[in-house]
């Protein structure tokens, strides 16, 4: 019985680890009132990200290449898609560190 649950959590799990990433670029980034808004390239599309200056994962990136992870909805701290951005060279997939939390606006 103990090996059936074990395998149902397993599957269970699963979905919840899947990474939905995305390699982007970051074309402009510019503050405004307390918010930082991010002009990327993602599969020829224009799209804006956008966090809270003053929230804990909000940070400013540089131009350049970075990967964009989606969120399972109702994660994140903010009322939409939420996306993590990865440096470049950080995987992850296997744990690297997010560079920051925004909202994702894909016009």
């Amino acid at each position: 019985m103990k090996k059936a649950n074990v395998l149902f959590i397993l599957i269970t799990a699963l979905p919840l680890m899947a990474v939905d990433k995305t390699q982007i670029t970051v074309k402009d980034t510019t503050t405004n009132n307390g918010v930082v808004l991010v002009t990327i390239a993602n599969a020829g599309k224009t799209a804006e990200l956008q966090c809270t200056e003053s929230a804990p994962f909000c940070a400013v990136p540089k131009a350049g290449t970075y990967w964009m992870v989606r969120l399972p909805k109702n994660h994140g701290v903010y009322d939409c898609q939420n996306v993590d951005l990865y440096v470049q060279a950080s995987d992850p997939d296997n744990g690297g560190q997010s560079f920051g939390e925004y909202c994702l606006n894909e016009k």
